[in-house]
């Protein structure tokens, strides 16, 4: 049952204040409501009230004992109507003073409590649901006391309890009773014919009138929670403004430029920045903006504007969200343009507490590029499948032109001949042969007869027809056995034969046995015998649809190329990929007597041991072993990792570490120590152990590699030395390397196996004019120099009887080329004594210029029989020397 209450209000002074009264009710939810006495005209104020129990019939009657009775009602004997009325105006009588404050709860507290009880038995749960939507109960009270007079609803609570309800010749009564303060002469009933007509119970007049409109009773806990959350906000917030004004003053007395509230910064939260001006470099500007960033600048920059706050000083605030990866916040202010107040350019910096550390950081960046490497792959890898369905469409257009074109022309040539065979062409020979039916058409069966007595098969055993058609285009498609005619007029012997479709003329000989059997032909003087097909389709047609055969013939062995191709290229991958897995097994297990790993192949991302044998290098005998380790070259950013103990396997002589390979790298390196602090390192001879990284997200950046050489196959190849430069410069190339190779340009190069060889340019050295020439050489880069003095215009490589002059020059002006050209190659090799001067010429002559500073030299030995006394030196002055093993 839902009711409306209308509050009658006076105009002057608030009289109700509405609440929810929370209590332990048994079958209803209540509402409060004081009515105050004053002197003040009335105006109405409606309150919606909606009850929890909406059909009252339907309850079943419940008491309240003493020990249930809800908070605020008393256990009281019943009694009738009138005398509680009488009760109750004794009480109005006996207490119309003004009250006292002690009986006031709050003196701000506004409360009219209404309190519904249950109904009594059925009939009047009944009688109370079958009066009308509106019951209308006017209560006026010209004598409520105002204890303040200033016309807002007061906060004094005055408590009406409901007592009863009864039905009475069909009239439903409500009785209130006073709690605290009563209104005078004030009683508080309902009619049912006072909903409809506004009457009074009986002919009692009151002061007060109030009119209720029953239609629901709720309980707003809403409201209470809010106003709860409110006050808890409010004295936050002062908390919060005392705490900053403090925190203000001790900065400003210590003469810091800044603070942060809250004073321990937290990940994935906001903080306010505080900075003093009138204590910086921008005390006269009038903007002042704060930039700055995360974890060392590399995670989320920002700029923010500061605002001028309430603080005493000037002091200037923004909110900034620290993201949930921070651990540390760095930043600066400045004026919007060029003045800075950056901690005398050491930047401002605040720890982020709680929050991830270093490594964490450094393992979320690592991870962000991964995911960006992989999107940029990606849409490179779209790139280029579009880029190349856009190559193969439009080599597949020109290829489909050429073919087509090549068919026109083979039609052309057919056409001719064809014409000039159907000219030499006759239905038949007298006496030699003929066919039944003389006309016929593709498809068709014809007798075809020859004269055996006419040639030089008359004594043959067997005769055969081998035949085709149209000039033999398609080949010998017709092989039948003559069998012996009852013709006369000579030795008359016949095949069956079907006429191939689309034949223009039939073309065949006559044999003395099947296809690659027969040895004794009648072939018409070499000149074959023809026949005109006379029913054949239009020759027009004809030429039509056999330059689309030969079109589509064509295309198809062009698709079987490519496939063919394709499919070597594929294997020659597998084979590559296969070869570089078993040569790189093969070296790590080369020195498993001293090193090696679990898992062998060590993948970036994972856990991996290493195990170590110090009994086969210096750290033998040493009661301790520490092993160091980076990655990627020992350039990784995370540094070398702090020293490791190394700890004894339980059975051999090893001992080992494990550590965690990054995602990003892609090479393992490292060394060993006898103590943490250092002392005697093994350090595999100066050249550090390194073991690759597969599966990582960066790729090893590529090595540039200059190979100097006077050999090369196929260009110029004397002997062994120029196989093993051409060879191993593609596999290093292979390997996503560049590769350059200077070569001299002799007079008798191979240049039939140089593409794209073309002047480039020139340059001086030795008071010799040098021309530079570049061209591929199975797909290396090769720089071909052609000084103007003649050295390599002997007609020959070697043999010139000034071998060790030529040669030198060349070395001397490769360098130089290098150098001017602004290369900055890794490594220079170069080969055998006729290059070995390179060694000594780079150190002695080139190591301080920029481009050639980093360079290192590594030589080849390809012969010691010849020039021993470079190769020596050569030796001496490169930091790698190898020998090939033939």
């Amino acid at each position: 049952m839902e009711a409306s209450l209308q509050l009658q209000r006076f105009s002057s002074y608030g009289c109700f204040k509405i609440k929810p009264f929370l209590d332990s009710f048994p079958s209803v939810k209540t509402t409060q409501f004081t009515p105050w006495r004053s002197k003040c005209s009335v105006i109405c104020l409606s309150h919606r009230v909606t009850a929890s129990a909406a059909d009252f019939s339907k309850r079943r009657q419940r008491r309240l004992s003493k020990g249930s009775t809800p908070k605020g009602f008393t256990s009281k004997t019943r009694m009738s109507t009138q005398k509680r009325k009488q009760q109750k105006n004794n009480e109005q009588k006996e207490d119309s003073s003004i009250p006292k404050l002690s009986e006031f709860v709050e003196p701000n507290n506004r409360e009219i409590e209404l309190k519904v009880d249950e109904v009594e038995n059925k009939e009047e749960k009944e009688d109370l649901s079958s009066i009308g939507k509106e019951l209308d109960i006017r209560l006026s009270n010209h004598n409520v006391v105002n204890g303040n007079g200033n016309g807002m609803i007061l906060g004094d609570v005055v408590g009406l309890e409901k007592k009863e309800i009864s039905s009475e010749n069909g009239t439903a009564s409500i009785g209130l009773e006073k709690k605290e303060i009563g209104s005078e002469n004030g009683t508080v009933s309902t009619l049912r014919d006072a909903v409809s007509k506004g009457k009074h119970i009986d002919d009692t007049k009151t002061d007060e009138i109030v009119t209720v409109e029953v239609e629901s009773v709720e309980v707003d806990e809403k409201t209470v929670q809010d106003k709860s959350l409110q006050l808890k906000l409010e004295m936050e917030t002062n908390l919060r403004k005392q705490e900053i004004e403090g925190l203000a003053d001790e900065n400003f007395l210590r003469g810091d430029k800044f603070f942060v509230y809250p004073q321990i910064i937290k990940p994935d939260g906001e903080i306010e920045v505080f900075f003093n001006r009138s204590l910086s470099n921008l005390k006269n500007e009038p903007d002042v903006l704060i930039m700055g960033s995360f974890n060392d600048w590399r995670w989320r920059s920002f700029t923010v504007r500061l605002n001028k706050t309430h603080l005493k000083g000037d002091w200037w605030s923004c909110l900034i969200h620290v993201p949930k990866e921070a651990y540390k916040m760095d930043f600066v202010f400045f004026n919007g343009q060029n003045v800075y107040e950056n901690n005398d350019n050491n930047d401002f910096c605040i720890t982020v507490e709680g929050g991830i550390d270093v490594f964490a950081f450094e393992d979320i960046l690592v991870e962000e590029k991964r995911m960006e490497l992989e999107k940029i792959a990606k849409e490179q890898a779209e790139k280029e499948r579009q880029e190349e369905e856009q190559r193969r469409i439009g080599v597949e257009k020109a290829a489909s032109e050429a073919e087509r074109a090549q068919a026109r022309i083979e039609i052309e040539r057919r056409r001719e001949i064809l014409q000039q065979l159907m000219k030499k062409a006759a239905q038949s020979f007298d006496n030699i042969w003929f066919t039944e039916p003389k006309e016929f058409k593709g498809g068709e069966k014809v007798r075809l007869y020859y004269n055996k007595s006419s040639s030089h098969l008359t004594h043959a055993n067997e005769l055969w027809i081998h035949g085709g058609h149209n000039n033999w285009n398609d080949g010998l498609t017709i092989a039948e056995k003559l069998v012996k005619s009852e013709k006369e007029g000579g030795d008359w012997w016949y095949a069956e034969v079907v006429i191939p479709d689309g034949a223009l003329v039939l073309d065949w000989v006559f044999a003395n046995g099947p296809p690659k059997a027969a040895t004794i032909y009648d072939n018409n003087n070499c000149q074959d015998f023809h026949a005109i097909v006379l029913k054949s389709i239009p020759e027009e047609q004809f030429w039509v649809e056999e330059e689309h055969r030969i079109f589509e013939k064509l295309q198809k062995e062009r698709k079987l190329r490519e496939e063919a191709i394709h499919a070597k290229a594929e294997k020659t991958t597998q084979m590559k990929g296969e070869m570089k897995e078993r040569t790189l097994k093969r070296f790590l297990l080369s020195q498993k007597h001293v090193v090696y790993t679990e898992p062998l192949d060590i993948h970036a991302g994972s856990m991996v041991t290493i195990f170590y044998n110090p009994a086969n290098t210096v750290l033998n005998g040493k009661p301790e072993v520490w092993f160091r380790c980076s990655f990627n070259r020992w350039t990784h950013s995370i540094g070398p990792l702090p020293p490791q103990r190394m700890l004894p396997v339980d059975n051999g002589f090893h001992v080992k570490a494990t550590v965690k390979v990054p995602l990003d790298a892609y090479m393992m390196d490292f060394v060993f120590s006898e103590r943490e602090d250092g002392g005697i390192f093994d350090n595999n001879g100066d050249t550090d152990y390194h073991i690759p990284v597969v599966g990582g997200i960066v790729k090893e950046p590529p090595m540039h590699v200059v190979h100097i050489a006077v050999e090369m196959a196929p260009i110029a190849k004397v002997g062994g030395l120029g196989d093993i430069v051409t060879s191993l410069s593609r596999a290093v190339q292979d390997l996503n390397h560049n590769v350059n190779i200077v070569f001299p340009k002799y007079d008798c190069l191979k240049f039939e196996h140089v593409t794209d060889f073309h002047y480039q340019r020139c340059y001086s050295w030795g008071d010799t004019e040098i021309e530079v020439w570049f061209g591929k050489v199975e797909g290396l880069s090769v720089y071909f120099l052609d000084p103007q003095n003649g050295f390599f215009s002997t007609g020959c490589v070697y043999g010139g009887g000034n071998d060790a002059q030529r040669f030198g020059f060349f070395c001397h002006a490769a360098l130089e080329f290098l150098h001017q050209s602004g290369f900055h190659p890794d490594i220079i090799h170069c080969h055998d004594w006729s290059s070995a001067p390179v060694a000594w010429l780079l150190k002695d002559h080139y190591m301080h210029y920029d481009g050639l500073s980093k360079s290192r030299v590594v030589f080849t030995i390809h012969n010691l029989e010849f020039g021993a006394h470079f190769i020596a030196k050569a030796m001496a002055y490169a930091d790698k020397a190898t020998t090939v093993c033939t």
